[in-house]
């Protein structure tokens, strides 16, 4: 069983583990490889599994998944999945029938959050969880004012429980934090660890956040490497952190977060470092 402190109550009583695997990779990374490193994420501990319909690999996550409940691993409800719809402008009808299809692909009954990204299709959403395709439903890369608007939204029937968007110690979106838990809304952090670096992605050009000196200081003084504070620094700000990895010694690495804690200091020492330094600008 997961100890409490290792997950938090979404405000329509559902739990998230504060911890996700991230499952997005190059589009030349095999996808076989999907299946064997979330099965492996499954296996040292992780429970919260992020993916999307976008990241087309969503059948070899559903494989992964199901593979480790067939196996006594896990059961069904010890796994957080999410997915996410990831269009610009989308006709209502289309919400249920993209989430649909991602149910198929993973051939699983539900998820348990659905994320969009955009305001328009609330009432769309609001109907899949009434259908009981995903339990939770959340927004991705809303900033205040939209997240405003849609709270604000006449005949609103569930806020979302959470808003997805990249944050690490180089954008630490203090204000949009605080906003949300002002609402009762979980910001999750994408990004974390900075950038992979993809250059179709990411400017080249910006600093490596893992080479910064005060993560690095810090990572030295526990013992522990410069991702894994980057990590604990947003779980104990009340942030749910994905971390997305490939690699299964780094994924075995990222599960020992909660093996230590940083001090007063060295969250105030982190929380210096924030530069708005956007890695992603794609989604904006």
């Amino acid at each position: 069983a997961m100890d409490s402190k290792r997950q938090v109550k979404l405000n329509d009583g559902h739990f998230i583990p504060v911890l996700g695997f991230g499952t997005y990779a190059p589009p030349e990374t095999a996808k076989s490889e999907a299946q064997e490193v979330t099965q492996f994420a499954i296996e040292v501990g992780f429970r919260h599994i992020d993916c999307a319909h976008v990241y087309q690999n969503e059948e070899q996550v559903g494989q992964a998944i199901r593979s480790k409940i067939a196996d006594g691993t896990v059961k069904r409800e010890d796994i957080f999945y999410t997915s996410k719809l990831w269009l610009t402008s989308l006709r209502q009808e289309l919400v249920r029938s993209a989430l649909e299809k991602s149910l198929k692909n993973l051939q699983l009954d539900y998820v348990d959050l659905y994320i969009i990204h955009f305001p328009l299709a609330v009432k769309a959403l609001e109907k899949c969880k009434d259908a009981g395709l995903t339990k939770s439903i959340g927004v991705s890369n809303f900033n205040h004012k939209q997240l405003e608007k849609i709270l604000n939204k006449p005949g609103l029937k569930y806020k979302p429980v959470c808003n997805q968007v990249e944050c690490h110690p180089y954008l630490n979106q203090r204000k949009l934090l605080d906003f949300c838990k002002s609402h009762d809304i979980v910001l999750v952090a994408y990004a974390a660890l900075g950038s992979q670096r993809l250059k179709e992605w990411v400017n080249l050009d910006l600093p490596v956040l893992l080479e910064d000196p005060v993560l690095c200081a810090i990572a030295n003084k526990h013992k522990q490497t410069p991702a894994l504070v980057a990590l604990r620094y947003q779980i104990q700000r009340g942030v749910v952190v994905l971390a997305k990895s490939y690699n299964k010694k780094r994924i075995k690495e990222n599960i020992q977060v909660f093996d230590f804690e940083l001090t007063p200091e060295d969250m105030k020492a982190i929380d210096g470092i924030n530069r708005n330094i956007r890695y992603y600008e794609f989604l904006l």
